[in-house]
């Protein structure tokens, strides 16, 4: 928390020091940079981790407000500018909303040039200024943003394939300890069965003498303890064991089960679980098992309705919950009961869909196929497993490479598009602005040298020309001057230059 508002004032600081400087400007004669920005930069500060889009519109409303162009202020804003554009595309997860922001203040630049500026061609400059000064760093900052999901998305994948080597390292022992128990419960279990039997028999011989039995009695006394103790180590190599699916209860004692528990269970449709594959029959066990379970946990009470049906193809179990008639106990956080049941359905070769009813109860029901599939599907230990999973891992990271891309061809595309648009917006623009900046020769007769500017401007044409015609002479030093086209003459223009807002020179120029 500390190192973030750390790097919150350094960033208001740097955004701070244009403005400031410009305040302090022996040559400027204005202190709105140091008056209005260095407040509304902090607010921006304040709000560009939570809202990035929205501190952006601080600097962009405030240049807009000084200049419509957003060119005058750009000497003491470009640094709010850049730095907000690059922050609202690092920190914002989609550029939706930033598009439309840049496509709003991009029309607004034609009302306020036609109506604030009246000179059309203030909007051509406001959307290059737009373009260079926002978008381009707010383009930055999205390609950053992707450069680091990527980045991230790799080292997910690497942990995610650590943790799935563990998995098949795991899995490969648990089956070589199930082979190994399996090995020595057939092969030294029995031998030291017979070995037992026969030491047993030979203690009874009436040929042995007293010591001869006694070492017989020994060794039937070992091969008993060595019998123990080889079931005692299966039992150990065994555990955890989930290769081969143990023998259950049958499904109908289960419900009885959990109708002695206190459990109202009604049986809707029943069909018996023999014949089916083994992992299905375990499956549909399971499926039975932990939705009683659950409704006996989150629905004490509430009567639980089982329907089993069989048909030729797959054996289906629904098991449905009433709303709880009393506020169920608080469940304990973290339960991956339906998790583990879905893989278990999953390894069956059926589908598993849980979740709450329109009446306000819980629905948990598994659709499982009735024909034999291999017991040993897939798995994280197995080569078509680990093929599976590293061909997941492989599209998710082509996935996030093809994002990067996208948003490298955006970078690149986008500039290359808006600065076309501004070309051809140019065109008409031109033609639009010399109709419409042509000043007639009687009211620029009646024009004199000394009249106030805003009387002046009050007769001439809503625009203005697109400047001096080339070839020009420079205008008068210290006086700021206007053209308006001649009427029938492309090649001069009237030039209206002003100081101290008044009329101090015109004349017509070529």
């Amino acid at each position: 928390m500390r190192a973030r508002r750390l790097q919150d004032l350094a960033l208001w600081a740097a955004v701070c020091v244009p403005p400031a400087a410009a305040a302090l400007d022996p040559d400027g004669r204005t202190l709105i940079p140091l008056i209005a920005g260095v407040p509304l930069f902090g607010v921006a500060t304040a709000v560009a981790r939570a809202r990035p889009l929205t501190a952006l519109a601080v600097p962009v409303t405030l240049t807009l407000a000084l200049d419509a162009r957003m060119l005058t202020p750009l000497y003491w804003t470009w640094a709010a500018l850049a730095l907000f554009g690059y922050l609202a595309g690092r920190r914002s997860v989609s550029g939706r909303a930033a598009l439309w922001f840049f496509a709003a203040v991009a029309l607004s630049g034609l009302p306020l040039s036609a109506l604030v500026l009246r000179d059309l061609w203030g909007w051509p400059t406001q959307l290059l200024t737009l373009l260079l000064a926002v978008v381009l760093p707010w383009l930055a900052g999205r390609w950053h943003r992707q450069y680091a999901e990527l980045v991230d998305t790799g080292w997910r994948l690497a942990d995610r394939m650590e943790r799935e080597q563990r998995a098949v390292a795991g899995r490969a022992r648990t089956r070589e300890r199930a082979r190994i128990a399996g090995d020595m419960h057939d092969s030294l279990g029995h031998d030291l069965t017979l070995l037992a039997v026969r030491a047993g028999a030979l203690e009874l011989d009436p040929g042995l003498d007293a010591r001869q039995r006694d070492a017989v009695r020994e060794l039937r006394e070992a091969a008993a303890e060595a019998t123990h103790r080889l079931r005692e180590i299966i039992g150990v190599l065994r555990e955890d064991d989930s290769l081969a699916p143990p023998r259950e209860e049958s499904v109908e004692s289960l419900v009885e089960r959990a109708r002695d528990s206190g459990i109202p269970v009604v049986v809707e449709r029943s069909s018996g679980t023999d014949g089916l594959p083994p992992m299905a029959a375990l499956a549909v066990r399971r499926v039975l098992q932990e939705a009683l379970t659950n409704a006996a946990r989150h629905a004490p009470g509430s009567t639980v309705r089982v329907r089993l049906v069989r048909d030729e193809n797959a054996f289906r179990v629904r098991v449905v919950n009433d709303p709880a008639p009393a506020a169920p106990s608080e469940a304990t956080p973290g339960g991956s009961g339906l998790v583990g049941l879905d893989e278990r359905v999953r390894l069956a070769g059926g589908t598993l869909r849980s979740g709450p009813t329109p009446a306000g109860g819980f629905e948990v029901s598994a659709e499982v196929p009735v024909a034999g599939r291999d017991e040993s599907p897939p798995g994280p230990g197995s080569d078509e497993g680990r093929e599976g999973a590293h061909d997941a891992a492989a599209a998710e990271l082509a996935l996030a490479r093809r994002r990067m891309r996208r948003r490298l061809v955006e970078a690149a595309v986008v500039p290359v598009a808006v600065l076309a648009v501004i070309a051809l917006i140019m065109i008409p623009l031109g033609f639009v602005s010399s109709s419409l900046s042509v000043l007639d020769r009687e009211t620029y007769e009646g024009l004199h040298v000394g009249d106030p500017r805003d009387d002046v401007r009050a007769g001439l044409p809503l625009f203005t020309r697109d400047g001096p015609p080339d070839g020009a002479p420079a205008p008068p030093e210290g006086q700021d001057c206007l053209y308006y086209t001649v009427k029938n003459a492309d090649r001069l223009a009237y030039r209206l230059c002003f100081r101290d807002d008044r009329l101090a020179s015109k004349a017509v120029v070529p």
